[in-house]
């Protein structure tokens, strides 16, 4: 049975996505603004996250709200123990172009971390779910992460983020030696859904870097949930998640699978690149 919290993050999350699935037959005449480079939002992803953080705050006016649109918000009697951490378009590249392959993400953090998750993904009609300590779900299944032992025959996700062009050099040195082992690498365009598949055993790992905690909270605990283990390029454990912060860096996959993973970012120097 799911978490009181966690039905109204449901709740929420199918009223952003009703709302992104309205307007995508609508893409041309969409208002798109460049927030930096390479980096887009449009009208659409302010209405989707008012339409989650109202299912939100009707339920717990008092927890503060950080999301991608609209920053940080204080709860309605200040400083909250609980943050709503929220991203109601994550794969806005995608979205805008028609590529079918984006969610809504939310996050409750207690303090620092995450303590519930959901992921949605209206076109697949796909809810990824998951609370601390209870394990992580899809529809109402529990999911487990993938058992592979390395890379070899590892099918990886990453993404290069716009903000993080300087370090694509390095970047692409570590692809180029995680590809001498593992079967694949794969860019999805959304970082949110990388961490479910991961959680859910489609892929066997993931890492980027230049990612927001928008686009990972929810998905770090999912991961946590099913099993896995998540943690930067050196293989120390990541930063708060209820506070944004610029250029995190973040690998995931079962426990073994994320230490082969990590030495080789840092063999790779990929890792000291930061």
């Amino acid at each position: 049975m799911l978490q009181p919290a966690v039905n109204i993050m449901v709740k929420a999350a199918r009223s952003g996505g009703n709302v992104l699935l309205r307007n995508m037959n609508k893409l041309d005449a969409l208002n798109v603004v460049e927030k930096e480079r390479m980096d887009y939002a449009s009208e659409v992803d302010g209405l989707a996250e008012a339409a989650v953080i109202k299912e939100l705050r009707r339920a717990y006016p008092e927890y503060a709200v950080l999301g991608e649109e609209g920053g940080a918000l204080k709860g309605s009697r200040g400083p909250s123990r609980y943050t709503w951490v929220i991203d109601p378009l994550d794969g806005t590249s995608n979205y805008l172009r028609g590529f079918p392959h984006w969610c809504v993400s939310i996050a409750l953090c207690e303090g620092p971390e995450p303590l519930h998750a959901v992921i949605f993904d209206p076109l697949r009609n796909e809810l990824f779910t998951a609370s601390r300590g209870s394990g992580a779900q899809l529809n109402g299944h529990r999911i487990r992460i993938g058992e592979r032992k390395d890379l070899a025959g590892a099918t990886i996700t990453t993404g290069f983020a716009p903000r993080e062009r300087a370090r694509v050099a390095a970047q692409f040195d570590c692809v180029r030696q995680v590809l001498a082992t593992a079967e694949d690498i794969r860019r999805t365009g959304s970082a949110a859904l990388d961490l479910a598949y991961v959680a859910a055993g489609r892929t066997d790992g993931y890492f980027e870097a230049g990612v927001q905690v928008w686009d990972v909270a929810a998905g770090i605990l999912l991961v946590r949930e099913a099993g896995g283990r998540v943690s930067d390029f050196r293989g120390a454990a990541l930063g708060p998640m209820h506070i944004a912060m610029q250029s995190r860096q973040v690998l995931a996959g079962n426990l073994k699978l994320a230490d082969a993973l990590q030495k080789t970012i840092e063999a790779s120097g990929y890792a000291a690149a930061f």
